[in-house]
C-alpha cells in the first residue's frame, strides 16, 4: 500500500481474503488512498468508520446469515465447524452461533489445531452433528476433511458445508472427485442481467472455463472505478467522496452505495446470495438450494 501510494496511484482495487482486505483497508485509511474491496467479506474491515473505503461483496454477517437459515430449512441444527485460527473463521463462527443459537440450532467448534482429518470424523460421531462446515483453507486441510468424512460410513447421512465457498472453484471438483452436493455462499443472481450475460460469454472465452462469481466481483470493480475516474477525474479526495453518488449498472444489478449499519466502509447493500452446490450428476452444474 505504501509504494503504491508513492508511486501517485489514483485508487485501489482488489485483494482476495478478508484478512489481507482489512490490512489493506486499514492502511488506505491512514494514508488517505480511495480503496474498492472487491471480495473480502469481513464485516469489521477497519476498526473506525473510513470515507476512504468502498465494498462490492456483502457482510461476512449478512450472508453466513443467509446461510445459516438454509441449514435451519434443511433440517440441521446440530452444526460442527472445522475451523483453522484466523479473524475470519472466529467471526464466521461467531456469527453462526449467535444466529443459530435462539433459533434452537447448536455450534460444535472443532479446533483444527489440535485435530487431523480422522479424529474430526470421531468429534462428528462423539456430538451427533448433523452438519458439519469447513472454515478452513483451500486446498488443505479441506480436502482431506471431505475425503476423511466421505470415507467414514458412521457418517453417510452428514451434511458437509463451505459457506466461504471454497467449492466454487474448478480445482475443487478436480482434487476431489466427489466434492459435490457441498453447498457454499456465491454472490450472483438467478438470472444475469444482459450486460453479466455478455461478460460471462467473454470470460469464459478468456478463461477456457465457466467464470466464477469472483470474476463478476472483477468486473464489477473495474466498472465503477472507471465511472468514478471518468466522471471526477484522479485527485483521490474527490474519488472518495464520490462513493455515496455512485450509479454503476453491474454484471449482477444495480451498483450504489451506502452507510449500513455495523458496517465501517462505504457498502453495496446488497448484492445477490446464494446458497449453492455442484451437482453429483454433473459437477460443472450449479445447483440453487437456497437464496437471500
Amino acid at each position: 500500500m505504501d509504494e503504491l501510494a508513492r508511486l501517485g496511484v489514483a485508487a485501489l482495487a482488489g485483494e482476495y481474503h478478508s484478512v489481507v482486505a482489512r490490512a489493506a483497508a486499514a492502511r488506505a485509511d491512514a494514508l488517505g488512498l480511495p480503496f474498492l474491496c472487491s471480495s473480502a467479506v469481513l464485516d469489521a474491515l477497519t476498526e473506525q468508520p473510513t470515507e476512504w473505503v468502498a465494498r462490492l461483496a456483502p457482510a461476512q454477517s449478512h450472508g453466513w446469515q443467509i446461510y445459516a437459515d438454509f441449514l435451519l430449512s434443511a433440517g440441521c441444527s446440530r452444526i460442527a465447524v472445522a475451523a483453522e485460527s484466523s479473524v475470519y473463521w472466529a467471526s464466521g463462527a461467531r456469527i453462526l452461533r449467535d444466529y443459530l443459537a435462539p433459533r434452537g440450532g447448536t455450534v460444535i467448534e472443532l479446533d483444527m489445531r489440535a485435530l487431523t482429518p480422522a479424529a474430526v470424523c470421531d468429534e462428528l460421531v462423539d456430538n451427533r452433528a448433523t452438519a458439519l462446515l469447513l472454515l478452513v483453507g483451500h486446498p488443505e486441510p479441506a480436502v482431506s476433511i471431505v475425503k476423511s468424512v466421505r470415507r467414514d460410513q458412521r457418517l453417510a447421512e452428514i451434511m458437509i458445508g463451505a459457506p466461504a465457498g471454497q467449492p466454487e472453484f474448478a480445482e475443487w471438483a478436480t482434487l476431489l472427485g466427489d466434492g459435490t452436493a457441498i453447498p457454499f455462499l456465491r454472490y450472483l443472481p438467478e438470472r444475469l442481467s444482459p450486460l453479466g450475460a455478455r461478460v460471462e460469454t467473454a470470460l469464459r472465452e478468456r478463461l477456457a472455463e465457466a467464470p466464477s462469481f469472483v470474476a463478476f466481483e472483477g468486473y464489477d470493480t473495474v466498472a465503477v472505478l472507471a465511472d468514478v475516474l471518468r466522471s471526477h477525474g484522479v485527485d483521490r479526495a474527490r474519488t472518495a467522496e464520490s462513493w455515496p453518488r455512485v450509479v454503476v449498472e453491474g454484471t449482477r444489478g444495480q451498483i450504489q452505495f451506502s452507510r449500513t449499519p455495523g458496517i465501517s466502509v462505504w457498502q453495496w447493500a446488497w448484492t445477490p446470495i446464494q446458497v449453492v452446490d455442484r451437482d453429483p450428476a454433473e459437477p460443472d452444474r450449479f445447483r440453487i438450494l437456497h437464496a437471500g
